[in-house]
C-alpha cells in the first residue's frame, strides 16, 4: 500500500480540490494545527525528558495492546474493554512516590503516593485502580496470600494510629504472575475535592490464613532498581474529556460487506489511502505508539447506476437518476466516508505522564455516495 506522508497528503488533497491553483503559504501548518486540535491539544506536548527516557509502565503497553484488538472487533466504540470504565475516552498514568513512614515501617506494608496536581480540572474520573505486579514463585509453602488496600483517609503528624478505609482485597495464587488491579476511585475523587486530602495509599500483604510472613519476591512493593520501573506500581485514572461524538454503541464489523470485486473502476467513487506519519511532521518525540496511522479518504464519482457495494441510500439513488436525466436540475450525489473507526493513542504529555487516548472516527472503513 502507498504510504504517503501527511504534507504530502495535504499538498494532494489541496491540489484536488483546487486543481488550478497552487496551495497557498502555510496551509500545511493550518492543518497540522487542526490535527493537533482534533488529538485535543491547543499546542503540541512538550515534554520535559527525551521520549526514551520517560518510562511507559508495562501495564499501560498492556492497555493499549488490548484496546487495539477490541477496536479491531467492534467498529463505533471509543470506551476501553473494562464495563466498569463507563463512558471513558482517556487513561492517564500516575507513577508513585515510595514514603518513609515510621508507622507503615514494616516489610509487608507500604504508602505510595500519587501526585495529581497536573491532573486536568476538565476531565471527570469515572474509575481508577491501582496496578500492582506479580511475579510467579516457583518453591512456597502456602500458595495463598492476601493484598489489602487501604486509603489514609486522616493522618495528623506524629499521629501512630491513622484512619483507614479498606478500598479493595484480594487473594491471590503466587504460582500466577500478572498485573493485579485494585479500584480505588474513592480516594482519587476525595483528592480531587481536596489535594490536602492526599494521604496515599497503603497496601499491605499477608499469608491468607497463616500467621507466617508472605514471601517478599511475589508482590513486591518497593521498587529500589531502577530496572524493574517497566512493573513498579502504577494508578491508572480513567476518564471522559468531554470532547463530543463518542460512540456508545458496539457494532461488530462485517468484513464480508467490503468492496468484493477488486477490479473497478479507478474513477467511481472508492476509498484511497492515506496514512499519516507522525514522524514526517516532527511528532514522534512525544507520540509513543502508533508510529502513524492509515485514516484514507474517499474519492471518486457517483455516476448513474449506482453499483451495489457504493452503499448508496434511497435519496442518492433518486438524486443521481435525476442528474442523469437532467444535470442541470442539481448536481450528482457525493462521495464520502461511511463507516468510520476509532483509533487509540499512548502519548507523554508536558507532564511526563504517560496518556492514553482513544478518538473516534479517524479512520474510513467505508465509502459510498450520499
Amino acid at each position: 500500500m502507498h504510504r504517503t506522508s501527511l504534507i504530502v497528503a495535504v499538498a494532494a488533497l489541496l491540489t484536488f480540490v483546487r486543481p488550478q491553483i497552487e496551495p497557498v503559504a502555510g496551509e500545511a501548518e493550518q492543518v497540522l494545527a487542526t490535527f493537533l486540535q482534533l488529538f485535543g491539544f491547543k499546542t503540541r506536548p512538550r515534554s520535559r525528558r527525551d521520549l526514551g527516557d520517560v518510562p511507559v509502565p508495562s501495564s499501560m503497553l498492556q492497555l493499549y495492546k488490548r484496546q487495539l484488538r477490541f477496536t479491531s472487533e467492534y467498529s463505533d466504540s471509543t470506551h476501553f474493554v473494562r464495563r466498569d470504565t463507563r463512558n471513558a475516552n482517556t487513561v492517564r498514568s500516575f507513577v508513585h512516590s515510595e514514603i518513609s513512614d515510621d508507622v507503615f515501617n514494616e516489610p509487608f506494608r507500604f504508602v505510595y503516593r500519587f501526585n495529581l496536581t497536573d491532573f486536568p480540572v476538565s476531565e471527570n474520573p469515572t474509575a481508577a485502580e491501582l496496578r500492582i505486579y506479580r511475579r510467579k514463585l516457583s518453591t512456597f509453602r502456602f500458595p495463598r496470600q492476601q493484598i489489602d488496600v487501604y486509603d489514609i483517609v486522616n493522618r495528623k503528624p506524629g499521629d501512630d494510629d491513622p484512619i483507614l478505609r479498606l478500598l479493595d482485597t484480594r487473594t491471590v495464587d503466587v504460582r500466577e504472575n500478572g498485573w493485579e488491579s485494585f479500584d480505588v476511585l474513592p480516594s482519587v475523587a476525595r483528592w480531587r475535592r481536596d489535594a490536602t486530602q492526599n494521604n496515599g495509599i497503603l497496601v499491605k500483604v499477608s499469608k491468607n490464613r497463616s500467621r507466617e510472613p508472605p514471601s517478599e519476591e511475589h508482590v513486591r512493593l518497593t521498587w529500589k532498581n531502577d530496572n524493574d520501573t517497566y512493573y513498579s506500581p502504577v494508578l491508572l485514572v480513567f476518564t471522559d474529556d468531554g470532547r463530543p461524538g463518542a460512540g456508545s454503541s458496539r457494532i461488530r464489523r462485517n468484513t464480508q460487506r467490503r468492496i468484493r470485486n477488486r477490479k473497478i473502476r479507478r474513477d467511481i467513487c472508492r476509498r484511497h489511502s492515506l496514512y499519516v506519519d507522525f514522524a514526517d511532521v516532527g511528532w514522534n518525540d512525544w507520540i509513543v505508539a502508533p508510529p502513524g496511522y492509515h485514516a484514507f479518504f474517499c474519492r471518486g464519482e457517483c455516476s448513474f447506476p449506482l453499483a451495489e457495494h457504493m452503499n448508496a441510500t434511497n435519496h442518492a439513488i433518486v438524486q443521481t437518476l435525476v442528474n442523469s436525466v437532467k444535470p442541470s436540475a442539481l448536481p450528482r450525489s457525493c462521495c464520502i466516508p461511511t463507516e468510520l473507526t476509532p483509533i487509540s493513542m499512548l502519548y507523554v504529555d508536558e507532564y511526563d505522564k504517560v496518556v492514553l487516548k482513544n478518538y473516534d472516527k479517524m479512520v474510513v472503513e467505508g465509502c459510498g455516495c450520499r
